[in-house]
């Protein structure tokens, strides 16, 4: 799987990936595209989902008809019963952090952007074997123990959101995701997401030669994940 980064732009890239206007399908159907190599762009126009248009930054999740949506449903339509209560649903609601809109915001391969762009986050969908060195990387240069969250919320609020606004707030946090059963539902059962900000990710690149990554230890995983690829 590519690594992948998101990008605000005005315009996107030729031979985008896009969804058509008005769109209701899941987002992380693209992103999964992206992880395979394709370069996917979004704006508000083509992302009809509400969790979709607040996991990209496009507009924020609003109280009412989507804290009835993520709990116990109501008389029109059935709830997912992600939260107990709508109560519940309104406090992940006012949690969600917020980011600048953009006109449109590109997922593409990591060795694929243009030096003249300024990326936001890097995501990697990722293996078990994986996750664990990404894990283990984004916790070696620090004191704390808790550099690597996993926070609910929607898969692309999971997996895009929380790093966008690390970045911009300038934080070094980084996000485990697409846990949402509703996002697994388009990328196989055996990967996760690993997603942190772009600053965070060019630090711990660097840290790469003298880390845990150059021993016989990780040779021996690596052996193991190549069997699988």
């Amino acid at each position: 799987m590519h690594p992948w980064q998101s990008i605000k732009t005005h315009q996107p890239p030729e031979g985008s990936l896009t969804a058509p206007e008005g769109s209701h399908g899941c987002v992380i159907a693209l992103l999964a595209a992206a992880a395979k190599g394709k370069t996917a762009a979004f704006q508000e126009t083509t992302v009809g989902c509400p969790g979709g248009k607040a996991g990209l930054g496009f507009a924020p999740l609003k109280p009412g008809f989507m804290s009835d949506f993520l709990s116990t449903g109501n008389d029109a339509r059935p709830g997912m019963r992600y939260k107990e209560t709508p109560a519940l649903a309104d406090d992940y609601i006012h949690s969600l952090p917020h980011t600048p809109p953009p006109e449109w915001l590109v997922f593409q391969p990591l060795d694929q952007v243009a030096e003249t762009v300024n990326p936001l986050a890097v995501v990697f969908l990722v293996s078990a074997d994986q996750l664990s060195g990404l894990i283990t990387l984004a916790n070696y240069d620090r004191p704390t123990q808790d550099n690597v969250k996993v926070l609910f919320g929607a898969g692309c609020v999971q997996s895009i959101l929380y790093s966008l606004c690390q970045e911009e707030a300038g934080g070094d946090t980084c996000y485990l995701g697409l846990t949402d059963p509703s996002a697994r539902l388009h990328i196989p059962p055996e990967l996760l997401s690993f997603s942190l900000p772009y600053h965070r990710f060019l630090e711990l690149e660097g840290k790469v030669e003298e880390s845990f990554l150059t021993t016989e230890t990780w040779k021996r995983i690596c052996h193991r994940i190549s069997r699988k690829l």
